[in-house]
């Protein structure tokens, strides 16, 4: 395809070219939270920073890993798959927030993903409907493992895709109410642990591309619990979730390097 950067070396949107970013990749949503996940690679240096697309490249173990970050939804996260992967990307973590679905799943916990529900528009162009969202086997095992080592509390099994924030929290005002109230239900009664934005879409960008991709999340707060009466502080630090990543990336580092 034709590439409308005005450098051409480098990626339209993420601004970033061949050779400047590690093949992992850990994808938080926020810009801001580029830094502080950069913080826990050795000497990192920002790379590019073009519309909500921040990267930092630095090494975990010698090894060069990058951090970038995506927005908000399925379409930019999309893009940032795509045009990391052209420059050389192949094992992507997604790291972000989510809100809990289940009463079990409490704010402050983490959520690593086996699958994802496909309510949302991106992966739709990529595959049928009836094509699976699910993650690597691999970077999923890494990062239960690295919760367990860290002992955090947390969650795997199925999360929610969505494109509307305000579809989830305000359905009973939305036209279609009735189809985002009844599915939320059905999710719900399936086990889904969680809802968020962008792991469907990578998931199946990732099958599409053949690259290795998973996902873990910092529960936010859980709106059925607070229906439910139960204790629902919100809670904003992600930096468990980030722990989580990096940790996730060293193991497959290690077990990339003995299957050499």
């Amino acid at each position: 395809m034709k590439n409308y950067s005005q450098d051409a070396s480098r990626q339209y949107h993420i601004q970033v070219a061949k050779g400047e970013v590690g093949r992992y990749v850990i994808l938080p949503g926020d810009p801001k939270r580029c830094k502080k996940i950069a913080e826990y690679f050795e000497n990192p240096v920002l790379i590019a920073d073009n519309r909500e697309f921040v990267t930092y490249t630095g090494t975990l173990d010698g090894v060069k890993v990058s951090v970038t970050s995506t927005g908000i939804g399925g379409p930019s996260a999309s893009i940032a798959m795509e045009e990391l992967y052209r420059c050389g990307a192949d094992t992507f973590i997604r790291i972000g927030t989510c809100g809990g679905m289940q009463p079990e799943v409490k704010s402050g916990d983490i959520v690593v993903a086996t699958g994802a529900i496909r309510m949302e528009g991106t992966s739709k162009e990529y595959a049928p409907i009836e094509f699976p969202a699910v993650p690597n086997l691999s970077v999923t095992n890494a990062l239960v493992e690295a919760a367990e080592k860290k002992k955090y509390p947390y969650h795997a099994g199925v999360v929610q895709c969505k494109d509307s924030f305000y579809g989830q929290h305000e359905p009973e005002v939305k036209p279609v109410s009735y189809e985002l109230m009844n599915k939320w239900e059905a999710w719900k009664r399936l086990g889904c642990l969680a809802s968020e934005m962008e792991s469907a879409a990578l998931f199946v960008v990732a099958s599409c591309l053949r690259v290795r991709v998973g996902s873990c999340f910092l529960v936010v707060a859980n709106q059925e619990r607070e229906k439910l009466g139960l204790e629902n502080p919100v809670v904003h630090d992600t930096d468990m979730a980030i722990q989580v990543a990096v940790e996730a990336i060293r193991s497959l580092i290690q077990k990339d390097l003995q299957n050499k």
